[in-house]
This record gives C-alpha cells, sequence and structure tokens, in this order.
C-alpha cells in the first residue's frame, strides 16, 4: 500500500469518530450532568455485559489469529480486563464503580437491570469476532481511537456532576485513558499492514461502521429503557 492509500485509509477509519456513541443523546444528557441518579445506575448496570464480554471477542480474536507476533500483544487485553489474579482488571473495576454509584455487586453481576436491546448488541459483537475473519474483528474494535478523549470527558463530567459516586469507583476510566492509545496504536498497525487490496480495507471500514452501530444500539436501548 502506498503512502496516500495508507493516509487515506487512516482518515476514512478515523472519520468515524462522528458515528461514534459519544455523540448519542443519553451520552450527551449524562456528560453534561443531566442524568438521574437511576439512569446512571441503569447505564452502569446494562454496560457492564459489554464490559464482561470484551474478553470472550477477545479471545475470538485470538482463536482466528494465525499471527504469533499480534495473538502476543493482543493477550494483554484480555489480562487487562480480567486481570491476573481476583481483584484485578477491568472487570473488577467496572463492579467497583457500580458499588460506589450504588449498585449491589450481585445486582450487576446476575444481569438483573440487562435490558434485551444490549444483550442482542453485544451477543452480535461477539459473535462477529467470532465468525468474521479475524483481521475484520481486529478493525472493529478501532472505535478505541476516539476513546481517550471519551474518557477523559466523561471523568470530568463525573467529577464534576455526579459527585454522589465515590471517587475510586473511577478508577476504570482512568486506566483506559493508558490502556485505549496502546491497543488502537496496535490495532491500526494489524489493519494497515494486513489490508493491502481495496477490497480488505473497504470491509475493514465496514468493520468499523457496524462496531459503532452496536455501541449506537446500546445507548438506544438503555436511553428507552430508562427515561427518567
Amino acid at each position: 500500500m502506498t503512502a496516500t492509500l495508507q493516509n487515506d485509509f487512516v482518515a476514512t477509519l478515523r472519520a468515524h469518530s462522528q458515528r461514534y456513541h459519544d455523540q448519542h443523546p443519553f451520552h450527551v444528557r449524562m456528560n453534561a450532568g443531566e442524568c438521574s441518579r437511576r439512569q446512571l445506575q441503569g447505564w452502569i448496570a446494562n454496560r457492564f455485559y459489554y464490559q464482561e464480554n470484551i474478553p470472550r471477542k477477545d479471545a475470538a480474536i485470538l482463536a482466528n489469529c494465525p499471527d504469533v507476533e499480534v495473538r502476543r500483544r493482543w493477550i494483554r487485553r484480555i489480562l487487562d480486563h480480567d486481570g491476573r489474579t481476583d481483584g484485578e482488571g477491568g472487570i473488577e473495576a467496572w463492579l467497583r464503580l457500580g458499588e460506589a454509584a450504588g449498585l449491589t455487586r450481585e445486582e450487576i453481576v446476575d444481569h438483573r437491570h440487562l435490558v434485551p436491546g444490549v444483550r442482542f448488541a453485544v451477543d452480535a459483537y461477539v459473535n462477529f469476532a467470532r465468525t468474521r475473519p479475524w483481521v475484520e474483528a481486529v478493525a472493529s474494535s478501532l472505535t478505541e481511537l476516539f476513546a481517550p478523549d471519551l474518557m477523559a470527558e466523561r471523568l470530568v463530567a463525573f467529577e464534576r456532576w455526579y459527585a454522589w459516586i465515590e471517587p475510586g469507583g473511577l478508577a476504570y476510566f482512568r486506566a483506559r485513558l493508558e490502556q485505549a492509545p496502546r491497543d488502537c496504536e496496535h490495532a491500526l498497525e494489524v489493519v494497515t499492514e494486513y489490508c493491502r487490496s481495496a477490497e480488505d480495507r473497504s470491509r475493514a471500514v465496514d468493520a468499523l461502521s457496524f462496531k459503532c452501530d452496536v455501541l449506537w444500539s446500546l445507548m438506544d436501548a438503555i436511553d428507552n429503557a430508562y427515561p427518567e
């Protein structure tokens, strides 16, 4: 791929920032401090289903990936979320966020608040990673290109508007400020390396578009379930 083609390809991928879920009305209201306690708890409880399925998605990518160097680096994502031992990792950090927001660990883990649309969207994403070519699954993860800015804005918003959430519960967001740039840099390296043909590049863009749809659908389901 020529430098011009690569630059155009990356620019097309980055342009999907306009379709990222930080533009969703629920998310805009959340960052503006306009969500009620019930709405925020509903978002946290439902988003947990996405969080706990991230390692399963990444394991599916690993299972389909024939490149040992990619696997060696990609496996860090699973460790980031599952942790190397009890009490560590992003899933644990999200549970602590829920507790800091007044939810019990039990009610988050048993999915009693999970709405069908969230389950459907997340399951569709995991299935995509299992069944599509592994490079396309990697491309779908490139929503992380936009995640650091979202996390930084979310931290400011939560600290400003939702002081009733204990500060220690925001550790997940702080960790992602470092993890997301590292992860998306690697994913972008993989996609630009393996997507040599116009067809490959088109499929990668479609995969990223699909992931944006997943995240938007997830927010739609939460917004509909928690109107106030």
